[in-house]
């Protein structure tokens, strides 16, 4: 029998078989955003499987029982809808955005691409040189591959350090019998989760998921172990490159955690022009034009992390700036550095509820970690009862890990082995006692 819970204006219903339908209604939108997403991205993939999910991904719009790729690509357009799809180190997802009066045939367009795919053949040979054109892509680009070594330094041999386009030698072997097994494996009906957001009818979308779901196949949920952090410096000199590119960073508790102070820290430390990271790194020493932080949150596992890109005589310079800022934070957050940071991470939350696929990517993602979504209302509560004090205790508990660093673009000389020293010499700090790539179709 199918289960149905709501809170404030999330539905959550669930199939007797175990797929999840999340409504999210906004009333007062014409439009409305349908996406299907499926637990288990790259981080699941065995080694020979590295980059399996994201070539199913690319497949899944090549045809189904029913319909070829022209097909597919039309009868999404001829209501004026957008398609979409990505996948991450913990998930897939398949997306559309139209009319909200649209949302029934939405998913069961959807649905025939997540249950009824065919690969044909021809098309895996076709979709296999376009892949391959798209790792040429991003090995072309400094920072895709700095975040590459990043994650190899955050994690070292674990499935989520890899990058989630794989590798080149492994696209090109892989064939259309791995394809399909991984669909039987991780497209499951308790490993699926339906989710609307914008302007719908809630119980038309509950109706044509019951239609169109109904036979997803049974199975157990996707299951991934945690990785353990390692941290470390790796570099890659490029050749024609004028900066250097770096990335550095701590571990952060896992999406499942329900921290709110992982991305806090990361609003308060590098959000906005006036951070301290940009303000002293930019305005004040002129080390670099751009610089970001983050909290990259997964399923099982978080990263804070620093981008920056500078010159390389600057380098060791701007870097150890980055340290000597979160040594400070360790020891005291400015009360109004942290007021401005509390209020750009609430007004980016609450910019992206009013923002369709936003409100249905995050709640998704949620749900698939959590097993449930937080009424914005309660997380807001949550991010109030924060202190400077709160935050100062995770910097310090940051600080007393082992760093991940990565360069890459022109790198000086020696510069790697300056880092390693600089940060793991002295990057940590006592712990006090009291105490968390996406790619597109």
């Amino acid at each position: 029998m199918a289960e149905s819970s709501s809170t404030s204006s999330t539905v959550l219903h669930v199939l007797p078989n175990g797929v999840r339908v999340l409504a999210l209604p906004l009333p007062h939108l014409r439009t409305a955003a349908v996406s299907v997403y499926v637990r288990g991205g790259s981080a699941h993939e065995t080694r020979p499987q590295a980059g399996l999910t994201h070539f199913v991904e690319h497949m899944l719009f090549k045809g189904t029982h029913g319909r070829d790729a022209r097909r597919i690509n039309r009868d999404a357009e001829r209501l004026g809808a957008e398609a979409n799809a990505h996948t991450d180190k913990d998930h897939l997802a398949l997306h559309l955005r139209g009319l909200g009066e649209h949302v029934p045939e939405f998913v069961a367009q959807l649905a025939d691409l997540v249950l009824h795919s065919t690969f044909p053949a021809d098309e895996v040979e076709r979709e296999r040189q376009v892949l391959l054109h798209e790792m040429t892509e991003v090995d072309d680009d400094p920072m895709a591959t700095a975040f590459k070594l990043f994650d190899s330094a955050s994690w070292g041999l674990h499935a989520v350090a890899r990058p989630v386009i794989g590798e080149r030698r492994l696209v090109e072997r892989h064939t259309r019998e791995q394809l399909l097994a991984l669909v039987r494996e991780r497209f499951t009906a308790p490993n699926i989760v339906v989710v609307a957001a914008g302007g719908f009818d809630p119980k038309r979308l509950r109706e044509a998921s019951v239609r169109a779901f109904a036979d997803a196949p049974p199975g157990e949920p996707a299951r991934l172990e945690a990785p353990v952090w390692h941290g470390g410096v790796k570099s890659r000199d490029l050749p024609g490159s004028v900066q250097t590119h770096l990335v550095m960073g701590f571990p952060l508790p896992s999406l499942a955690e329900a921290d709110p102070g992982a991305a806090l820290a990361a609003a308060v430390f590098g959000e906005g022009m006036g951070s301290p990271l940009m303000d002293e790194l930019r305005e004040r020493r002129a080390l670099l034009y751009y610089a970001a932080c983050a909290a990259d949150q997964f399923e099982s596992c978080g990263q804070f992390v620093v981008e920056a890109s500078t010159a390389p005589a600057q380098v060791h310079e701007a870097s150890g700036e980055v340290l000597r800022l979160l040594q400070a934070h360790a020891r005291a957050v400015d009360a109004d550095d942290f007021e401005r940071g509390r209020q750009q991470l609430v007004v980016r939350r609450l910019r992206a509820a009013e923002d369709p696929s936003r409100l249905a990517e995050d709640a998704a993602l949620e749900l698939l970690a959590r097993g449930s979504v937080t009424p914005i209302e309660r997380w807001l509560e949550g991010t109030r009862r924060l202190t400077p004090e709160d935050l100062r205790t995770r910097y310090a508990a940051m600080l007393a890990r082992r760093p991940a660093l990565a360069l890459t673009g022109k790198v000086p000389r020696g510069m790697a082995a300056q880092l390693r020293e600089r940060w793991e010499g002295h990057g940590t700090a006592p712990v006090p006692a009291r105490r968390r790539m996406r790619l597109f179709r």
